[in-house]
């Protein structure tokens, strides 16, 4: 069998919380800037006043899920939870 030591994570479904700004269209964008990412999915679950919750399918190669954190914290946004996760 084949070790997944060294692996890298090709896809994630995350559920995710963030302010009403920006927009889905923008905040699918920024989520798109992140290195290794080349495709962006994102839905909306549930909206209120202040707040979205998003399913965020991510494909690619080498997604830095310590990176992705980061990136999405500068819009707002936090991952509640890891739904999918796919490396090879």
């Amino acid at each position: 069998m084949k070790s997944l030591c060294g692996s890298q994570i090709k896809l994630l479904v995350l559920d995710v919380l963030k302010p009403r700004t920006p927009s889905l269209p923008a905040f699918a964008s920024f989520l798109g800037e992140l290195e290794g990412v080349t495709k962006v999915d994102v839905s909306l679950v549930e909206m209120n006043v202040r707040t979205e919750s998003l399913k965020v399918v991510l494909q690619g190669i080498g997604i830095n899920f310590n990176a992705l954190k980061e990136h999405m914290a500068r819009q707002g946004a936090v991952i509640h939870s890891v739904d999918r996760i796919i490396v090879e």
